[in-house]
C-alpha cells in the first residue's frame, strides 16, 4: 500500500482542517494507518491511529480535538482537526506499519496555524 497525504494549509487559531490520506493497493481495508507530525528540527511525534476494525488511538495532544476515520470504499483515511493551536503547526504524514518499520515517510502535508 502506498499513501499520499494532502489537505494541509494555513488556518487561524481555533480553526479546522481535514487531512486526507489516499491509498493505492488492494489491501487498504485491512491496513492500519497512522498519522504522525514533525516540526523542522524536532522529533517526529505520533498523532493518531486507526485499525482495520475502525477502533482508534490518539496522542494526548490530539484527544478531544482530532478525529481519525476511514472510508474503505474510497481507500482514504481522514484526520479531522478542530480547535487548532499554533503548536499543531507541522508537516503531517500518514504511514502504514510497514512504512514505520522501513522508516519511510513519503511526502507530508504542511499545516500552519497562525496565532
Amino acid at each position: 500500500v502506498q499513501l499520499q497525504a494532502c489537505g494541509g494549509g494555513l488556518v487561524q487559531t481555533g480553526g479546522s482542517l481535514r487531512l486526507s490520506c489516499t491509498a493505492s493497493g488492494s489491501t487498504f481495508d485491512s491496513t492500519v494507518i497512522h498519522w504522525y507530525r514533525q516540526v523542522p528540527g524536532k522529533q517526529r511525534e505520533f498523532v493518531a491511529t486507526i485499525y482495520r476494525s475502525g477502533s482508534t488511538k490518539y496522542a494526548a495532544s490530539a484527544k478531544g480535538r482530532f478525529t481519525i476515520s476511514r472510508d474503505n470504499a474510497k481507500n482514504t483515511v481522514y484526520l479531522q482537526m478542530n480547535s487548532l493551536k499554533p503548536e499543531d503547526s507541522a508537516d503531517y504524514y500518514c504511514v502504514t506499519n510497514t512504512d514505520l518499520v522501513r522508516a519511510y515517510w513519503g511526502q507530508g502535508t504542511l499545516v500552519t496555524v497562525s496565532s
